[in-house]
């Protein structure tokens, strides 16, 4: 009964994750968009006490079972590994305690050093929202942009087509490797990569020690079968001398599952499992199992988080180029480019959800597979917030429309040697007349001269950075005006 609810919960909560980041409608945040708030690692970033609270007190009365319910990279490995079909093929060994205290300095040394190319790297809920946007959106994109067509042939408007691109080569080069090397470890060990590389997996084992509910053997009906340890995905059963690494114990039920002779039990001490041992049915055990699920589903539930959604439109225009920004643009909410150095785990959550094609990862060293902005396919529109309402760990912060409209994340340079009026000599102005904020204004390049061309000027003191004239400019394939990032967000 235990492994059951556990695998009804996993699947739901992988579902609903990878939907949010497959979605591109922005309406499943409405209802699921909590399920990311709840990710261990996003929420210390957001320093999100609550969230953080609760998922250490599940641990500490159930043991790692956010392992199992909660973390979809956990999910996923289970998932591969039960694909294999090959019974009885585990067995214990023991700890690598180098190996997984070694990665955890190392990632907290990156956290703190504001390293987010390497946290990114290591964060299993960013890497799994990774492999989701860059393997599976493009395909869940083509097959809408397939029935957008069947639809509009017979006049239907349920579908519509959207654009389907790789935003940066270097994350999804990324995206795949550490889908193999996951889908391998899981595929030849099960939980290899939990229980000897992640992060937040070596965190929860801390407190996993100490849980209140755990498997515990009853040495009296042992009969050594080794069963128990050949289906323990995390290979932490010791069963010749009935011992369980609690550390790396997930709580998935297989033991309970396999044992013929009713040995193990999932309680809070040994007299506990004694007692259930000399129950002849299963009423107790299967409403001990019961409770249990129904206080993590509901554990899980309260910390739902209800967030208010803007979608924003579409303005694409092919075949531009990016300019080269001395300084790259962070997304309004992030404050600055050190805060979203020090926050952002690099999920990908806000470049699925952005409506505008304007975020895409970052491909610098330091800052790699973290959002950038860029107006090649759309602008920032003043409307939308999305990226904000959905970021988990903080590094982008919630706004109101009416905050972001005051928010100077850059401001406009004009190249005169792109300017159609100079270099053609014909009138354009596009510039100016979708400036949302007015910071731009047509002058003559030479003012004592009544023939000379209107040219564009603007005022830094109201331009806001949106990107709304560099991707409308007509110029290709670099326009004649672009916009530079600052490290530091302005209010005005």
């Amino acid at each position: 009964m235990l492994r059951k609810i556990r695998i009804i919960l996993a699947t739901l909560t992988m579902l609903f994750v990878t939907l949010l980041f497959l979605d591109f409608t922005g309406t499943l945040h409405h209802w699921f968009g909590w399920l990311a708030k709840v990710q261990f690692l996003p929420a210390v970033l957001a320093l999100n006490v609550v969230v953080v609270a609760v998922l250490l007190l599940l641990t500490l009365v159930f043991g790692r079972i956010y392992c199992s319910v909660i973390c979809p990279l956990g999910i996923m490995q289970d998932l591969i590994s039960w694909l294999r079909k090959k019974k009885n093929r585990f067995s214990h060994s023991p700890e690598k305690r180098w190996l997984r205290y070694s990665v955890l300095v190392v990632f907290i040394a990156a956290l703190v050093a504001g390293i987010g190319s390497f946290v990114a790297l290591l964060a299993p809920y960013s890497s799994y929202g990774r492999m989701v946007t860059n393997l599976l959106k493009p395909l869940y994109e083509g097959g809408n942009n397939v029935l957008a067509s069947i639809a509009e042939y017979y006049d239907s408007y349920a579908f519509y087509h959207v654009d389907v691109w790789v935003r940066s080569l270097p994350t999804f080069v990324i995206a795949l490797a550490t889908f193999v090397i996951i889908a391998v470890l899981a595929w030849r060990g099960g939980r290899t990569y939990c229980n000897t590389i992640c992060p937040v997996g070596t965190v929860l084992s801390f407190f996993a020690r100490f849980s209140w509910f755990k498997v515990r053997f009853d040495a009296d009906k042992c009969r050594t079968c080794s069963l128990c340890s050949k289906n323990c995905k995390a290979a932490c059963i010791d069963y010749k001398s009935h011992k369980v690494d609690y550390s790396r114990c997930v709580a998935c039920g297989n033991c309970l599952e396999h044992c013929k002779f009713d040995a193990l039990h999932y309680c809070h001490s040994v007299s506990t499992a004694k007692a259930a041992a000399e129950e002849k049915g299963d009423v107790d055990k299967g409403r001990r199992s019961f409770l249990i699920g129904t206080a993590l589903a509901m554990g899980t539930a309260a910390l739902a988080q209800e967030k208010k959604k803007v979608d924003g439109g579409l303005a694409t225009i092919e075949d531009k180029q990016a300019p080269d920004r001395k300084t790259p643009l962070t997304p309004p909410g992030s404050l600055s480019a050190k805060n979203m150095a020090r926050h952002c785990t690099g999920c990908q959550l806000c470049v699925a959800e952005c409506p505008n094609g304007v975020l895409r990862p970052s491909t610098g060293l330091l800052t790699l597979m973290q959002p950038e902005m860029s107006f090649e396919r759309g602008y920032c529109r003043p409307e939308c917030t999305r990226c904000s309402s959905v970021c988990p760990a903080g590094a982008i912060k919630p706004i109101t429309r009416e905050e972001k409209t005051g928010i100077q994340t850059g401001h406009a340079v004009w190249v005169k040697k792109n300017c159609l009026p100079v270099a053609d000599g014909v009138e354009c102005g596009n510039c100016e007349r979708h400036c949302p904020t007015g910071a731009i204004t047509m002058v003559q390049l030479d003012e004592n001269d009544d023939e000379s061309p209107m040219v564009p000027t603007v005022d830094e003191s109201r331009c806001i950075g949106c990107g709304a004239c560099e991707n409308l400019c007509p110029a290709r394939p670099f326009s004649a005006i672009y916009v530079e990032g600052h490290e530091v967000h302005r209010n005005i």
